[in-house]
């Protein structure tokens, strides 16, 4: 064997060791990671907000979310399904998106009558059917209504020290009483995020979790 091959072996059975045997100090081993627990809430192209709240209306901030360049707007809609169940007063967030969706709970769901899928935002194919009412117009979607599937932001920095990569799902351990356990979680990275864990209301309600908790990431399953 070569000097450069036995180096490079050396290296890769080194590294190998470490991972096995890092220190339990390391970010992926200590609660870090905060969790910030998400209400019902809605997205909307430009084109769905001409139709809710009048052409070329902007959307007024009400307070910056935790992810930069995100924001809580004043601005509200009631969603309606198919059976004329409805909820009133759910937010609007900001900026605008390319689509246009309701991110509910599951008991949400169960209240309208839909049967939500749990979903990467976004990932609108198949999901149920949802009206959105403004001050200014009616908007019917075809498809819209999901749950969103716990997730945690992240920037590439932060999946380097925690050895994830964007949509690896993980067990996720939330510090607390309870010591609760979320399985599942997706990793969603951007250089735009900020760490954090999303749960929603009911995942949070369950465990008697709050936004002051923190989490860490216990296991890794790599897509």
């Amino acid at each position: 064997m070569e000097e450069k091959d036995y180096k490079k072996l050396v290296d890769m059975i080194t590294e190998t060791i470490y991972r096995e045997i890092k220190p339990k100090d390391e970010p992926s081993n200590l609660f870090s990671i905060p969790v910030e627990i998400s209400n019902h809430h809605v997205h909307l192209t430009r084109g769905s907000l001409d139709i809710l709240y009048g052409k070329d209306y902007e959307l007024t901030k009400l307070r910056d979310l935790s992810q930069p360049g995100e924001f809580a707007s004043n601005e509200q809609v009631s969603i309606v399904s198919a059976n004329m169940k409805f909820i009133e007063k759910v937010r609007i967030l900001g900026p605008l998106r390319e689509y246009t969706q309701a991110e509910l709970s599951i008991t949400d769901g169960y209240f309208l009558g839909l049967d939500l899928p749990t979903r990467i935002s976004g990932n609108l194919k198949g999901s149920p059917p949802i009206i959105f009412m403004g001050p200014q117009g009616v908007l019917t979607l075809s498809e819209g209504a999901i749950r969103a599937a716990r997730h945690i932001h992240m920037t590439p920095e932060n999946a380097e020290s925690y050895q994830v990569k964007n949509g690896d799902r993980v067990k996720v351990e939330v510090s607390g009483d309870h010591g609760v356990i979320y399985k599942d979680v997706v990793i969603r990275v951007s250089q735009k995020s900020k760490l954090a864990l999303h749960l929603d209301t009911d995942e949070a309600n369950a465990g008697n979790v709050e936004n002051k908790c923190l989490a860490r990431i216990i296991k890794k399953f790599f897509h």
